[in-house]
């Protein structure tokens, strides 16, 4: 008989969140069938998993209990606490190793799955590539607390974040911002923190609790309810599905509102009384697609009832049951700004969806105006940041943002030219670089040229100057040509200028690449 055949096989034993009547069939063959049986505990000795088990242990079993050495307390360990686990979990180990090489079956038994924060887990990693290895899966708390509170963690595309109430505040209040579902595990003294990132990210209204699901002593409420000094580690906090709670009939469908409906329901709006707890958020969606959306307006996005945009900027957002979408042309800045608000005013929860950041030449301006005046002065208005184009094509680029740099649109349609060529005149003559939006349409093909003559007074012909198109976008291009070889016909309005200041530089390196940056540093004199 070979070396191999005569070891023993391991059994990672998943038992369920707790409730013995929820462990599978397969956890009970395989505990009958073992010959030692481990599980770990606190230095107090108890141990969940083996209660669980209990009834399926017999005398003959030999037990095994990997007592941790510390667990949420400080250790003199030399290499600290995870020094400490270290340690342990290398001697665990090697303990059930001695009954491997003998032979025995070895089952470590475990609350919940083996592989979903399990202790087990450790074993694992350390024995499985030595001996014939068997994960048997089972019930999580995450299922359990869902049925015990009776609400779907996930329907349709919703995503389902898991997050550790050990992760720092400011990273959990992002997640939970930027998720559809959450559940939050190990809270215990974690839970201050997480009933702050839940208030900060919005999501405490949704935000339910459940301690120890199916075992003595379960208990089910409102996160917001509950008293910090009374929550065990064997707690969750479940966000859970939006799309569940919403009326039959609505939660497989989204509603794109007509030009006719969007005015009756401003008309309406505007008549009526206002019905108060509406607000409108004003998101900036980045240059292109969700990979430059910022946790906090992806939350802001999926929590909003109405969405009021140009058509383009909508389209970059997913589709969501139950909301309702109002699009528009571009040049109705205005109307947009007085629907978002009159929707609010009627209670809803409304985002005018902007592309890059809504504060710069975008959206935020149009809501604020209108939201100053009479009628909307007490609709909370929120504007939440976005990645501009500026800072996106200049990333492409290199760095040509570096130093002091001016942000200015060539779009005559809403200041006259000549406002647009002092400010040019002033910029350049200051040697700040250049962000140039809007410098080009179909209606529009003279400002760029009229723009380098102007800027070649100032700048050198040799001066760079970017050409980003489409950046994040499917046809996303950037070039880099000298000022006095800049094109017009190579302009249009999905394109943004960058030209350099002196300082400016370009160099191609040794794979190949441009790259441009203007130095932090400025000569003196």
């Amino acid at each position: 008989m070979s070396e191999q055949q005569l070891t023993g096989r391991l059994y990672g034993v998943g038992l369920g969140p707790g409730d013995p009547s929820l462990m599978t069939v397969r956890a009970v063959q395989v505990i009958a069938g073992a010959d030692v049986i481990a599980y770990h505990s606190a230095r107090h000795g108890r141990s969940i998993a083996r209660s669980i088990a209990a009834e399926h242990l017999r005398a003959d079993h030999i037990e095994e209990a990997l007592i941790y050495p510390v667990t949420t307390e400080s250790t003199d360990h030399p290499g600290g606490y995870r020094g400490a686990l270290d340690e342990f979990y290398e001697s665990a180990a090697a303990r059930l190793a001695v009954h491997l090489d003998a032979g025995r079956t070895v089952a470590v038994i475990s609350e919940g799955d083996p592989l979903f924060y399990g202790s087990y887990q450790h074993m694992h990693k350390r024995l499985a590539h030595r001996y014939p290895t068997e994960v048997i899966p089972g019930v999580t708390s995450v299922s359990a607390a869902a049925a015990r509170l009776g609400k779907p963690l996930a329907e349709a595309d919703e995503v389902l974040t898991i997050l550790p109430g050990t992760l720092p505040e400011e990273e959990l209040t992002a997640r939970l911002a930027s998720t559809d579902t959450a559940v939050v595990m190990k809270l215990g003294r974690t839970f201050p923190t997480v009933r702050r990132a839940m208030e900060r990210s919005g999501r405490l209204p949704e935000a339910h609790y459940v301690e120890r699901a199916t075992m003595t002593g379960e208990r089910t409420e409102e996160l917001a309810d509950i008293d910090a000094e009374t929550v065990p580690y064997f707690s969750v906090s479940v966000v859970p599905s939006r799309i569940a709670d919403l009326p039959l009939g609505t939660a497989t469908s989204t509603e794109t509102a007509t030009t006719t409906e969007t005015a009756t329901a401003t008309a309406t709006a505007t008549a009526g009384e206002p019905s108060g707890h509406g607000e409108v958020v004003v998101v900036g969606t980045g240059p292109a697609g969700p990979l430059w959306l910022t946790p906090e307006s992806r939350g802001a996005l999926a929590a909003a009832e109405d969405l009021v945009g140009y058509t383009t900027y909508l389209d970059r957002v997913p589709l969501r049951p139950g909301q309702r979408r109002h699009a528009s042309d571009n040049k109705v800045e205005s109307e947009r700004a007085e629907l978002a608000l009159d929707l609010a005013r009627r209670g809803r929860k409304v985002a005018v969806v902007s592309g890059g950041d809504p504060g710069i030449f975008a959206m935020a301006t149009a809501v604020l105006e209108v939201a100053c005046q009479a009628p909307y002065r007490a609709i909370p208005v929120r504007v939440l940041p976005g990645v501009t184009a500026a800072n996106a094509a200049a990333a492409r680029a290199g760095a040509p943002l570096g130093h002091d740099y001016a942000v200015i649109s060539l779009s005559d349609r809403l200041k006259p030219w000549e406002v647009i060529a002092e400010r040019l005149h002033a910029a350049a003559g200051a040697d700040l670089a250049l962000a140039l939006y809007n410098p080009g349409s179909r209606s529009r093909t003279w400002q760029v040229g009229k723009a380098r003559e102007l800027l070649l007074e100032h700048r050198a012909p040799d001066t760079p100057v970017i050409l980003a198109r489409d950046i994040g976008g499917p046809e996303e291009s950037v070039r880099t040509v000298h000022l006095a070889d800049l094109d017009p016909h190579q302009v249009d309005m999905r394109t943004l200028l960058i030209v350099g200041s002196s300082q400016t530089q370009a160099a191609r390196r040794d794979d190949g690449t441009q790259v441009v940056w203007t130095p932090r540093r400025y000569p003196e004199g």
